[in-house]
This record gives structure tokens, C-alpha cells and sequence, in this order.
């Protein structure tokens, strides 16, 4: 199934984007809505609750009285904690009792009000943040919810700021304007990306292959690797070494594919093979056969390693699983830091990619174009271990 995190600061509207996604056909999964199951009347939540703060902060027909429990489990961080104590696993257990009983093939999107601040974005394999301006959404919270102006200001400085939010989001829906505005890219997003994303990871299929494309170096890159980074560290857990965004999109300036290349390094292939599957239901299939680097000494064998590719269908991944066992891990690390300290290199290798692009335009492959490339990548890992010797480079 397809995880989708859905978050926003207060006053956005992502209720209008989640109903649309529920609409669509998706399982969703309200984050609020279950805070407040858990301590209904009857629930052993509310129980724990009255014998941790006292009978008051019951209201007389024996629901919770919110307001006398924020007055007490606010007053101090210890009582804060205590409530979280109580509340948050519950909320945790019923989500994940929601989660594992919807389909095989659902989208299910996770409503959850704290994602960026509780740092929860690389358990869903695509994050949606709803956004509008400061303003707007001051005027929506007096208005429809009757907060005071600088109430509402105040509870929008607490939350996650813009940047902290950009930082996580892999789709940035402004709601700002009219509501059909917001609803039409809801529906691209449902038809384009999620649908075919779903069936990607569920089916363990990679991308079709594709001409290669150059395209200028996109400031957002290293963000987006990071992105993919954090999903694929949880993933892997505790066999990985280390990892890293590599290749050209790591390297300013250096106009690229619009494909992100990231390494996990781990102690052998017998680990690579053990995350696979990990890897996979992260949103990274596996690419079959036999996958290995070129040797950098003559007559030797070639190295292996094995390779994935991101699922989602707007945003293409190569994941490069390496060990030690080969010097290729190094290797990628050096040639990224060697030709980010020599931008005539760098603007001579992009020269090299434009020129093979438009030589390998119509293949529908990058496989030619790959070949081709290599010598010149070949020769440039000798110019790199001089400098590595001079500079006392390690990765």
C-alpha cells in the first residue's frame, strides 16, 4: 500500500485537500479524529486520563472536559508528558490497527497535524504539505473558528515554519485561493502521481527506461536527495554504513539528468540483499540482473552491487547499494568532492553530457549514452586520487 503523509499548519484548509483524496478513493487515516476516540466515554483511555489528572476533568454528562484538562496538563512539561504518555500510544496502536486493514492496493493518506514537528516524514512514501498565506489563514481562524486575531497569530508562530515544512514536502498544494484552484491539483495529483506510485510499489515496478535529457542544475536537488535519504535510512536500518547523494545532481552548477543518485554503503551484498525487501516497500524497487561497476585495474573483475529505483513516478531515483568489499563506494564519493573543487572539470564534464545527450536524444535508453561516458569518468578518477593524495581527502 501507498503511505501518503498529509500535513499543514493550522488554518491551511488540508481538510478540503483530504476530503478530495477520500473522494478519490483513498483509506484516510485522521489524526485528530482518533486523538479524540481514544478518550470517549467507556475507553480505557479516558480512564487513564481521569486517574492521572482527577475526577474534574470530566465534564457532568461523563465525556472529557477539554478545557479542564489543558488547564492542568499544560500548566507544566512534566504534566504535558504525562498526558502524551497516555495519549500517543493509543493513537499510535489505532492508527496502525487502521493502516494494516486496509487494502493491499490502497492509497492511504495519514492526517496528521504534527508530521514536521514530530519529525515523522520518512515513514510515508510521499509527503503532502497544504499551504496558504499567513494572512488568509489568520483570517480563516477568526472567522470560521472565532479566535481572537492574536490568538490565531500565535498558534501559527508555535507550528513548523515554512522553511521546516519545504524541508519534508514532496508536493506543495497552496490553498490560498479559490477552492477549485486546490481541488483540480488534487485530482492531477491523485490520477498522475499516487495511483500509478501505489501500483509501482505494490507491483515492485521500476520506471520505463528513457532517453537521456540534461537539464540546468536545480537548486532543489540536494533537498529532494535528502528526502529520499531519510525513507531510505529507516529502511535499512542498522546494516547501513553510511548514506549519501552522489552523481551529478550532488554536485552544484553541474547541469544533470533530472535523476537523483544516491549510495548506500553497507558491510557486504549478503547486507544489500537482506534490506531489499525493505528497500522495496520504502518505495525503491529492485532492479533484476546483474548490476556492477567497472574496475579501475586492468584484467580485473568487475564490481558488483545491486541498484534500485525510485517508484514515484515524478521524481526519479537511482539508489547505488555498494560494500567495501570493492574500492566503488570510495570511488563515488571521491569523484563527487573531487569535481565539486574543480568547476573547470565540472564544466568540461557538462560540456562531455550535453554533447552525448543530443548524440543519444532518440535511443529511448541511457545506456549508449552511459558507455560513452565512461572513459571520460574513468580518466577523471585517476586526476581525482592525485588530488585525494595531495589534499589528504578521505571519504
Amino acid at each position: 500500500m501507498l503511505r501518503v503523509g498529509l500535513t499543514g499548519g493550522i488554518g491551511a484548509g488540508k481538510s478540503t485537500v483530504a476530503t478530495r483524496l477520500a473522494e478519490h478513493g483513498a483509506v484516510l487515516v485522521d489524526s485528530d479524529k482518533i486523538a479524540r476516540e481514544v478518550v470517549e466515554p467507556g475507553t480505557p483511555g479516558l480512564a487513564a486520563v481521569v486517574a492521572a489528572f482527577g475526577e474534574d476533568v470530566l465534564a457532568g454528562d461523563g465525556s472529557l472536559n477539554r478545557p479542564a484538562l489543558a488547564a492542568k496538563a499544560f500548566a507544566d512539561e512534566e504534566s504535558r508528558r504525562r498526558l502524551n504518555g497516555i495519549v500517543h500510544p493509543l493513537v499510535g496502536a489505532r492508527t496502525a490497527e487502521l493502516m494494516a486493514g486496509a487494502a493491499a492496493d490502497a492509497v492511504i493518506v495519514h492526517d496528521i497535524p504534527l508530521l514536521v514537528e514530530g519529525h515523522l516524514a520518512p515513514a510515508y512514501h510521499l509527503v503532502v504539505i497544504v499551504d496558504a498565506p499567513m494572512e488568509v489563514r489568520v483570517r480563516r481562524l477568526v472567522e470560521a473558528r472565532g479566535m481572537a486575531e492574536a490568538d490565531a497569530r500565535a498558534r501559527i508562530r508555535a507550528q513548523a515554519s515554512d522553511a521546516q515544512r519545504r524541508a519534508v514536502a514532496d508536493v506543495w498544494l497552496d490553498n490560498g485561493g479559490a477552492q477549485d484552484i486546490v481541488l483540480a491539483e488534487v485530482d492531477a495529483l491523485w490520477a498522475d502521481r499516487l495511483v500509478p506510485f501505489e501500483a509501482n510499489v505494490r507491483l515492485r515496478r521500476p520506471r520505463p527506461p528513457m532517453s537521456p535529457v540534461i537539464t540546468p542544475y536545480d537548486t532543489t536537488w540536494p533537498m529532494q536527495a535528502e528526502r529520499q535519504l531519510a525513507r531510505l535510512r529507516q529502511a535499512a536500518g542498522d546494516r547501513l554504513l553510511r548514506a549519501d547523494h552522489i552523481g551529478s545532481t550532488s554536485v552544484p552548477g553541474l547541469p544533470a539528468k533530472d535523476v537523483l543518485d544516491l549510495q548506500l554503503t553497507v558491510s557486504s551484498l549478503d547486507d544489500a540483499d537482506a534490506i531489499a525487501g525493505a528497500v522495496c516497500d520504502a518505495g525503491f524497487p529492485l532492479l533484476e540482473g546483474e548490476w556492477v561497476d567497472d574496475p579501475q585495474e586492468d584484467g580485473a573483475a568487475p564490481w558488483p552491487k545491486r541498484v534500485h529505483v525510485g517508484a514515484d513516478p515524478k521524481r526519479a531515483v537511482n539508489v547505488h547499494v555498494r560494500s567495501p568489499e570493492t574500492p566503488s563506494w570510495r570511488l563515488a564519493l571521491l569523484f563527487r568532492d573531487w569535481i565539486r573543487a574543480h568547476p573547470q572539470e565540472r564544466d568540461a564534464y557538462a560540456e562531455l553530457k550535453q554533447q552525448l545527450a543530443r548524440k543519444h536524444a532518440a535511443d529511448g535508453t541511457i545506456e549508449h549514452y552511459a558507455d560513452e561516458k565512461q572513459s571520460w569518468v574513468n580518466a577523471a578518477f585517476t586526476r581525482a586520487e592525485v588530488w585525494a593524495a595531495q589534499t589528504s581527502w578521505t571519504p
